[in-house]
């Protein structure tokens, strides 16, 4: 049961502070780059925002105990989130190096999710 409560809570720390810089990074004035990036990805800029408020919600769902539906919907949400961002990158034409990073946010919610639902199934839930 230690081990995969270890291995769970590093997955979700990773997952987490990934999470949060997104969702600070959000609320700051965008630089010159990342704005031209969202012009050219094709996003108005309240979607950052829009997306921040929904990420900051999972972390809170991954951080307060039970519920586990919720926490179900926080995975999924952030899921849809890095695919959708991967796509969205492939779509219009971004390099390979400038959304493969986002591929390793995708396993850290695998992580997370796999080993949850491990201790979970430990602890007879």
């Amino acid at each position: 049961m230690k081990k995969v409560n270890i291995i769970y809570w590093i997955f979700t720390v990773l997952l987490i502070l990934l999470m949060l810089t997104s969702v600070i990074g959000s609320f700051m004035p965008p630089s010159k780059e990342s704005a031209a990036m969202m012009v050219q990805l094709g996003y108005p800029a309240y979607v950052l925002k829009m997306l921040a408020v929904a990420k900051a919600l999972g972390i809170i769902a991954l951080l307060v105990p039970g519920f586990p539906k919720i926490k179900e919907w926080a995975y999924a949400g952030f899921t849809f989130d890095l695919l959708g961002a991967i796509i969205s990158f492939i779509v219009t034409g971004f390099p390979f190096s400038a959304w493969a990073p986002i591929i390793l946010g995708l396993v850290f919610i695998a992580g997370s999710y796999i080993y949850w639902h491990k201790k979970l199934k430990l602890q007879g839930l």
